[in-house]
């Protein structure tokens, strides 16, 4: 701000002042115009004009005294002090009064006579005494002779102008810099914040300050970045985490059903299965395991996702039992002319969807007689052709799916070896009566 001044009143010339009462007629003494002798101090004190002078300064201008006269300034004007304030002016070190007996003495501009009777000049200090032309925002250095204005610190001198010195030239800054008068700031790019030089900038772990991670967080160079944990992905605005739906992915995660869960997914399997590691189902052997309801008098079968209790004696008339699967009929019984001469019982279990065709069970003769022809027929059970007989040889067969099928469901089929004998004209048969279980899934 420019501070203009509108009057400056200050005088050094030498004039003579009254005598002072009290004072001998022949003792005088000279203040400078401006100043008055005082008598009990025995210096010249400045005069207060403002107070002395009615209307000193007029309009809107207000009086500011000054050592040796007196300012009319501006109301919004200030004068800047050692103290800053206006109240903390003070009067100055008297001006020396001037030495009557070394008048004769010359001395060089800046210079005045010393003490009487020594001759010698010394340094008038034009600081104290307010005789330089610093500016108020200046400060007043003496030398020897003379004086210079020194700017405050972040400003330099130019002519007679303290002109602000930009800092953020020289990059004293590692990020940004802001100039201000006088002085300068330094500034950091988010992610960072200042060093204790407050020139220099360092890197913020946001993780250890609360970073917006909802799981996990990781600091980097000027940023932090969020991770989520398996079975979760990053949101859009990188820091929700959310769970992955694993099951709406693929249909081969489980073999049976799969179920998610926050973070993870788990396999489970439809009953009579367990689980096989961690996707795969595995049929439950209930018959093994002591897992079933049969008596004494039954026999558990086990198959793909359940079991079955069977009578251990299920022959009928006229057959009788031989075997815990297997039922005679007597030859010297008349009911057992037209009917196998044996039935065997026996049990398997197959899975649906089976690939086809595909073999299922192979048909064995238990004993062979010399000269005897063997052929094999499926007798019953098979009304829909989803089986067939695949002649091996003389004594062995094997069945044979031909079609896929769904479980659950069973077949009851009927197994039957024809004996033949031409020469001795002996024809005889055998019947194995398979049930065939057909469980619920492919597996």
């Amino acid at each position: 701000m420019m501070l203009c001044l509108f009057s400056l009143l200050l005088c050094l010339l030498l004039v003579p002042s009254r005598q002072q009462e009290g004072e001998s007629p022949n003792s005088f003494t000279e203040c400078t115009d401006g100043y008055e002798w005082d008598p009990e101090k025995q210096h010249c004190k400045d005069i207060n004009e403002c107070q002395t002078i009615p209307d000193a300064c007029k309009g809107e201008m207000k009086c500011i005294n000054h050592y040796g006269g007196y300012l009319c300034l501006p109301r919004s004007a200030s004068v800047i002090s050692d103290s800053q304030t206006e109240s903390a002016i003070h009067d100055p070190p008297p001006p020396p009064p001037p030495n009557t007996e070394a008048q004769d003495i010359q001395c060089p501009a800046g210079y005045q006579p010393d003490s009487p009777g020594l001759g010698t000049c010394v340094d008038v200090d034009e600081c104290v005494y307010q005789l330089d032309d610093c500016l108020p925002s200046q400060e007043c250095v003496n030398a020897p002779g003379g004086f210079h204005c020194k700017c405050p610190d972040g400003y330099r001198k130019i002519g007679n102008e303290c002109v602000d010195i930009d800092e953020c030239r020289y990059r004293y800054c590692q990020h940004r810099c802001v100039n201000s008068p006088g002085s300068f700031t330094c500034q950091c790019e988010p992610g960072f914040q200042l060093a204790s030089n407050n020139r220099s900038c360092v890197d913020v772990n946001e993780c250890s300050m609360g970073a917006p991670c909802q799981q996990r967080c990781y600091n980097t160079y000027g940023t932090f970045l969020c991770r989520c944990n398996q079975g979760y992905e990053l949101d859009r605005d990188g820091y929700t985490c959310n769970d992955v739906d694993e099951c709406s992915y693929s249909s081969y995660l489980c073999q049976h059903q799969c179920v998610n869960e926050p973070g993870r997914f788990s396999c489970i399997c439809p009953e009579g299965y367990q689980l096989l590691g961690t996707r795969l189902c595995q049929d439950i052997n209930e018959c093994e395991t002591d897992a079933h309801t049969c008596s004494e008098s039954q026999n558990c079968i086990n198959f793909h996702g359940g079991y079955r209790c069977v009578e251990k004696n299920r022959c009928k008339e006229p057959y009788i039992q031989v075997a815990d699967n297997r039922c005679m009929c007597p030859s010297g019984n008349p009911l057992c002319r037209d009917e196998p001469g044996s039935v065997v019982y026996r049990y398997m279990s197959i899975t649906s969807d089976r690939s086809v065709p595909s073999d299922i069970f192979q048909i064995q003769a238990t004993s062979v007689y010399p000269g005897a022809y063997n052929t094999f027929q499926i007798r019953s059970g098979n009304e829909q052709g989803d089986f067939y007989i695949r002649q091996i040889n003389n004594i062995s067969a094997m069945l044979v799916l031909a079609r896929p099928v769904n479980g659950p469901q069973e077949f009851v089929l009927d197994l039957e070896m024809l004996t033949s004998n031409s020469l001795l004209s002996y024809r005889s048969s055998s019947v194995l009566r398979l049930t065939v279980f057909v469980g619920g899934y492919a597996f």
